[in-house]
């Protein structure tokens, strides 16, 4: 069988949750299958960021390149449904697409697309006017209705697919995704994590989140929690929470002027850090420096960060909401992301209690233990097979 995939979506070389669940699974399908061929179909008129290469290595995966401009492609995909993608490759027996993206498969191929989330339905507001237009141009409904299968990243995601798209639910498979294994707990003697801490210049305890810098994420409800549990400190002299500092760490995203607003007329300005880029190979020594992760997102399709941060041995605290019941369970702190002194009561109730910290830790690895790649991998696998 014949697989063509989708990559257009890494040719930027960020690691966005999109991006991760591309390039991971992949990997893992492509250690696991020798059988099947697969052809990677990426359109790029400048240089793509990403190293393809590291696909290109195994033996039945080759790349086939088009230098079109993008929104001539995207346009003639949009308004012509052409060229097929299955055709630009060489044919194929199936199209895998890993995100929602303009495209057009042949009739009598079999097309299977991934669904991360749908938050630009459920909350359009907190997207920039350019991405709204961009989501209803590229029409994620008829991607659904016209695909043969769909991957849900969640039971949440699947949730909204049929209640939003109408999907019949026996067309959707949920398949969480995972973390890599690079996450982990690192020795405290490990040298790099010195350097780490010196290179964004980390205090020496801090509560961290860690995703991109957007209103989604709440992260004006996490500065007013902050805010909430300094005062607090200071008021019942707790001298040992008083050290604790709080690092927004992340790569920018639209319509975050707010964000910055809020933090800028804190009170607690002067013990709040904003790191605007985080090398991808510097994440698991943030979180392992890290004394407490605060993930008081508004939705998530999966929620990658909190189940970082689990694997690397930090105690979480989540939102109650979409997906992230099901990545964070008992095995974090979950609470409402619209009260931000319910964040604060946990951000209090975790750093003050230590047996506490500890059987987070415990739940959290126990947590993360039953997500991984190559299942993710395998599941996916047999949907080709059974498409």
């Amino acid at each position: 069988m014949k697989i063509a995939i989708d990559v257009r979506c890494l040719t930027d070389g960020r690691r966005t949750g999109v991006e991760e669940y591309t390039l991971s699974l992949l990997e893992n399908i492509f250690e696991i299958d020798r059988k099947n061929k697969y052809v990677l179909f990426l359109n790029a008129w400048k240089e793509p960021r990403f190293d393809f290469s590291t696909l290109e290595k195994y033996p039945n995966v080759k790349l086939k390149r088009l230098r079109i401009p993008n929104k001539l492609l995207n346009f003639s995909f949009w308004y012509q449904d052409w060229p097929k993608i299955n055709r630009l490759v060489g044919g194929a027996d199936i199209v895998f697409s890993p995100n929602i993206i303009f495209g057009a498969v042949s009739k009598y191929v079999k097309h299977v697309t991934t669904i991360h989330d749908l938050s630009f339905e459920r909350y359009p507001e907190y997207f920039s006017q350019k991405r709204r237009w961009w989501h209803i141009f590229i029409n994620a409904r008829k991607i659904c209705r016209q695909a043969n299968r769909i991957i849900a990243v969640s039971e949440s995601t699947k949730k909204d697919v049929v209640s939003l798209y109408g999907i019949d639910p026996q067309k959707i498979a949920v398949i969480p995704s995972a973390v890599s294994d690079k996450f982990r707990i690192i020795n405290r003697n490990d040298a790099k994590l010195v350097k780490v801490k010196e290179k964004y210049n980390l205090p020496y305890k801090f509560i961290l989140f860690l995703g991109t810098i957007e209103p989604r994420k709440n992260i004006v409800g996490l500065v007013r929690a902050f805010s909430a549990f300094q005062k607090f400190a200071r008021e019942n002299k707790k001298d040992d929470l008083q050290k604790y500092k709080l690092v927004i760490a992340g790569s920018s995203g639209w319509k975050n002027e707010g964000i910055f607003q809020e933090i800028n007329n804190s009170e607690s300005k002067d013990d709040i850090q904003v790191i605007n880029f985080v090398d991808d190979e510097d994440k698991p020594y943030i979180y392992n420096l890290a004394s407490l992760f605060v993930y008081p997102s508004f939705f998530e399709g999966f929620g990658f960060p909190p189940l970082e941060a689990m694997k690397c041995g930090v105690p979480v605290i989540a939102s109650n909401n979409s997906s992230l019941p099901e990545i964070v369970g008992n095995a974090g702190i979950l609470i409402d992301p619209d009260k931000p002194e319910e964040i604060f009561r946990a951000m209090r109730e975790v750093l003050s209690s230590r047996e506490l910290q500890l059987e987070l830790i415990k739940k959290g690895f126990e947590k993360a233990d039953q997500f991984a790649w190559k299942k993710t991998a395998q599941k996916t696998l047999e949907i080709f097979e059974t498409t």
